[in-house]
């Protein structure tokens, strides 16, 4: 399967601007014969507090409508990131739509980024999502969610590929290359980093986004900061071997480090 990783430059803001841009990177991954491409966190607004202008209901928004329109004309299955409104706070979703132009993952980030204010205007979800596309089960994860391993742990039980969408600012660049590898490792599965380049608000972004495979191997990633995109294979039988052959997550003692949480031990 052939995936296309949209290293995005987000106009702030400026969710017309950014279909434009998206237009044209979606028409490029189909011309490469990509079965799915990615975008970065809040594809349409970047990192934005501002949730009462931005923020959409699900039943009439317009950012879904968009994908749901392109993915129907280019025939190509479309990851995004976008603002949903919920009561009194916002959250911050993934969105997945299917080659036929439906809805097939809802995700809500469960860690909202406290250390940049995310937390005061958006409430965490409480469920991770699996979705299928071209037969292999995906679970789609948002930015800070790559600090928290126990999270991935739980979706790698029945995911082969992990996507972790981001506006992941420069000043943090090791932590963000250093912590995919390792969930890739962990996991033994496909890690997919798609992260925003440019700057908005005043934060700078290095892209970086990459494909790492279950060994922790990186399978192709940007080589400059500048808006691109980033294609490579993945292979589902190459986790389903790696895992028959090291057999880690039997090793695993989940009911123990659950007892060692609550302090039970």
């Amino acid at each position: 399967m052939k995936v296309a990783l949209a290293q995005l430059d987000i106009v702030w803001e400026n969710k017309q601007e950014n279909k434009k841009q998206c237009s044209i990177m979606i028409e490029q991954a189909k011309s490469q014969y990509v079965d799915m491409i990615l975008f970065p966190e809040m594809t349409l607004t970047g990192f934005s507090m501002n949730t009462e202008k931005l923020g959409e209901v699900i039943e009439n928004s317009e950012t879904i409508t968009f994908f749901k329109q392109k993915a129907q004309q280019y025939n190509i299955a479309i990851c995004f990131g976008m603002i949903v409104k919920n009561g009194e706070k916002s959250e911050n979703h993934c969105m997945v739509i299917s080659k036929e132009g439906e809805v097939i993952a809802d995700y809500a980030k469960i860690h909202p980024f406290s250390y940049g204010t995310e937390s005061k205007f958006y409430s965490g979800g409480e469920n991770v999502t699996y979705y299928t596309v071209n037969d292999i089960t995906f679970s789609p994860l948002i930015c800070y969610d790559l600090r928290f391993p126990e999270v991935f742990q739980i979706c790698s039980e029945k995911s082969y590929v992990i996507t972790v969408i981001a506006n992941w600012p420069t000043p943090r660049r090791c932590h963000w290359i250093s912590l995919l590898k390792a969930r890739a490792i962990e996991n033994q599965c496909y890690i997919l980093g798609i992260n925003r380049c440019g700057s908005g608000d005043g934060l700078e972004y290095s892209g970086d986004s990459m494909i790492i495979d279950p060994y922790g191997k990186v399978v192709a990633m940007a080589k400059q900061s500048n808006q691109m995109l980033v294609i490579g294979d993945i292979d589902a039988d190459i986790v389903t071997q790696y895992r028959k052959e090291f057999p880690l997550k039997q090793d695993r003692k989940s009911q123990l480090y659950s007892q060692m949480y609550q302090g039970k031990k």
